[in-house]
């Protein structure tokens, strides 16, 4: 009975066997068969299906691609069980589509898609349905189906009229950056003289806003936070000849280097502020880099002249290393030795502004649609947007519609720098400007149109151009990084290309099994070494010159620095939100935050930080940095000691070293750490398992006396080893940044 049971066993497992030999030798046979499209008699003539000569196309999918099966998902189970449409004709291919979407454009499951792609040389393994296929590969797929295929026509973007407003006046003729008409020139029969627009320029605290208040006999620098000027102002002066100047204030802190460059922009005549006891400073060079910049000439001011270290000689031969020659040394340069403070020689500084301005001629159109420059901007509490501006063309008066940027205004009120209300302002006239739906940038250029529907049109053009340089410059980035993404692939492939597939598999699985388990993180963590920041400041020059300062940090490595949120105007409840949200501080420049604001910001343990002077915000911010870094041990030596024997003691069964010292300097102390130095080479670093003086246990030994120590490890000396007695303090680290003042 049990002998037939085991023969009767035995035979089945040769059955099993053969079975299994059968099985193997028809998937070889299927694999090496040729494909040949074959047309279906259930399906319309134009729809061709793969088939092979051995085996239905369900049994060869499984025989051949049975490393490209996946788990489904419900959703992509009732996909399958949907009826799927067959295609009639020509395929429509685009130059990139997911396997998914070929499959739904040639009527086909994803399954024959993989076949097809037997016939290229992509790695099945490492597609998945929403895998990307180029257009060769596409090609291919479609040719092999017995199927047609046609390019997709593309969806044909109307070309967009260009709707920008004319640039200035430029001789009628096309822009060579774009494609719109300029504004024709003014004729020259209605140009009348306009009042010189005159920049203060120099280094700080050389003495330009005294100076400007002794002219308009005003006390601005009195108000101004540290005594430095922190904003670009305009302002109109009205000399006893009866003459008209329009001065523009720059600072001259090395943090506002933009602002000091808009001045000159829009300037006619630059002054050079340069301090007698001084001389030439760092703002002094950059400011006469900025007037070559703008082809604007130069008067030299040369101020403290009253002071008994003035030494005005020297400040004229430090200036001709700097291409700026005075009339005494045969240039063209005018020098007036000035004092600002007592008001000395101002009205020959005037005279030779008037007479240089005379010289230059300047005239221009008050007629016809307004042209200007943004100088400045804020947002103000009541008020809302404000520009300051310089008229260049035109007269701005109540009404007109503006562009400036990316936003448009009607002109509500004109205030000048008294903030008194005036009903136009021909050219060369700063005016602040009320109306605008959005704050412009400083140093935009402003345009008047036709209406508030063309204003529109404008803004919206220059988004769309704006969004279109974006889209491109996004499109290169990911191309790139596309391409390196495909070189990467191709070199793991390259090195397993001596594999076979089985075996290219199982080193995949082992390379990325630890990512299968993973799940995405909810919420995504802030790196302790980082400091957010959300700055805010009064005008957008001030955040301009902030960010500008941020821009030079280069300190990556110890701290990261990141800007979530900049913009104008009091600090509100969503910066308070941004920065719960990415653990960030609050830095406003000369802006407020409310008792509410700073109630709600202790609660939640957000901080505010609130500056009016750009230097100390920057030094507070050093310091944020600073705290974010993790502390060093720093090693302070307390004593010193020369191994002059050694021997070994015996505890209990086993011996220890022990090594016989002089103490050199300073003094051993048990509980602090020690360390064993040998040839100049650290080899142990620890504790002391003993420290005797004699026979006797020790707390101390003194510099000069005789001991024995052994260590907490067992560790043989040498004579003429160091044992080193030191301290370990913690030191907080400072960042190595330095903005540059």
């Amino acid at each position: 009975m049990n002998r037939g049971l085991v023969l009767r066993l035995e035979s089945l497992g040769q059955l099993r066997g053969a079975c299994q030999q059968l099985r193997a030798l028809s998937c070889r046979r299927a694999w090496g068969a040729q494909w040949r499209p074959v047309q279906a008699p259930a399906h319309p003539p134009c729809s061709l299906l793969l088939h092979t000569q051995l085996w239905p196309k369900h049994s060869l999918g499984r025989a051949a691609l049975p490393q490209c099966r996946h788990l489904a998902t419900k959703e992509e189970t009732k996909r399958k069980k949907k009826k799927i449409p067959l295609t009639r004709g020509e395929v429509e291919i685009r130059q990139k589509m997911t396997i998914e979407e070929l499959a739904r454009a040639m009527g086909k499951d994803i399954d024959h898609v993989y076949e097809a792609l037997l016939y290229t040389d992509i790695d099945l393994n490492s597609l998945e349905p929403d895998s990307i296929l180029y257009e060769n590969h596409i090609k291919i797929i479609v040719q092999k189906s017995g199927m047609k295929y046609k390019s997709a026509k593309l969806k044909e973007e109307k070309e967009r009229k260009n709707t920008d407003a004319p640039l200035v006046s430029c001789g009628g003729i096309y822009h060579p950056c774009s494609c719109y008409l300029c504004r024709p020139p003014a004729d020259p029969a209605v140009l009348t003289p306009r009042p010189p627009v005159v920049t203060i320029l120099g280094h700080v605290d050389h003495g330009k806003t005294t100076l400007l208040d002794s002219l308009r006999k005003s006390q601005v620098a009195s108000t101004e936070a540290g005594g430095i000027t922190q904003h670009i102002g305009a302002f109109l002066v009205h000399m006893p000849s009866g003459e008209k100047i329009t001065f523009l204030d720059t600072p001259g802190h090395a943090a506002f280097s933009a602002m000091r460059a808009r001045g000159t922009n829009v300037t006619d005549i630059v002054i050079l502020v340069v301090a007698a006891e001084d001389g030439v400073m760092q703002q002094t060079i950059e400011s006469i880099q900025h007037a070559k910049n703008a082809g604007v000439p130069l008067i030299l001011a040369i101020n403290k002249c009253d002071k008994p270290e003035a030494d005005p000689e020297r400040v004229k031969k430090e200036l001709l290393a700097h291409d700026v020659v005075c009339e005494e040394f045969g240039g063209d340069v005018q020098a007036v030795n000035i004092s600002a403070l007592k008001g000395e020689n101002l009205m020959v500084l005037a005279e030779a502004t008037v007479a240089l301005a005379e010289m230059l001629e300047l005239k221009a159109d008050a007629t016809g649609l307004v042209e200007g420059t943004v100088i400045e901007s804020r947002k103000d509490k009541g008020k809302g947007p404000l520009t300051t501006a310089i008229i260049q063309r035109g007269t701005l008066r109540k009404g007109c519609v503006l562009v400036a940027g990316k936003t448009w205004a009607k002109v509500r009120f004109l205030f000048d720098e008294n903030g008194k209300a005036v009903a136009a302002a021909p050219p060369g006239i700063p005016v602040e400007i009320m109306g605008w739906k959005d704050v412009p940038s400083a140093g935009d250029e402003i345009l008047e149109v036709e209406s508030e529907q063309r204003a529109q049109e404008v803004v919206d053009w220059r988004t769309y151009v704006e969004q279109q340089e974006k889209l491109k410059k996004d499109m290169e980035v990911i191309e790139a990084k596309q391409k390196e993404h495909r070189m990467e692939y191709e070199q793991k492939q390259q090195k397993l290309a001596h594999l076979t597939w089985r075996q290219r598999k199982a080193v995949l699985y082992k390379a990325n099994k630890h990512m299968i388990f993973q799940r995405p993180t909810e919420k995504k963590e802030v790196d302790e070494n980082t400091l957010s920041l959300i700055v805010k400041g009064d005008v957008d020059g001030s955040v301009e010159a902030i960010l500008n300062i941020l821009d030079s940090y280069d300190c990556e490595d110890e701290c990261k620095l990141d800007i979530v949120h900049f913009g104008m105007g009091d600090i509100t409840e969503n910066d308070l939100s941004l920065a719960e949200a990415f653990n960030g501080v609050i830095y406003g420049f000369s802006v407020k935050a409310n008792e509410s604001i700073k109630k709600l910001a202790d609660k939640k343990g957000i901080k505010i930080k609130l500056h009016n002077i750009i230097y100390k915000l920057i030094d507070d911010l050093k310091e944020e940095l600073n705290s974010r870094l993790p502390p060093t041990v720093v090693e302070t030596t307390i004593g010193e000691a020369s191994v002059l024997d050694t021997f070994s003691v015996t505890v209990g069964k086993n011996k220890v070293p022990v090594a016989g010292c002089r103490v050199q300097k300073g003094l051993l102390d048990r509980k602090m750490k020690f360390k064993l130095i040998r040839r100049g080479n650290v080899i142990w670093k620890g504790s002391l398992s003993s420290l005797k003086h004699h026979k006797d246990d020790a707390q101390v030994i003194k510099a000069g006396m005789d001991c024995g120590l052994s260590l907490d490890k067992h560790l043989e000396f040498n004579i003429g080893d160091d044992i080193i007695c030191y301290e370990e303090t913690e030191v907080q680290q400072t960042t190595s940044w330095e903005p540059g003042f």
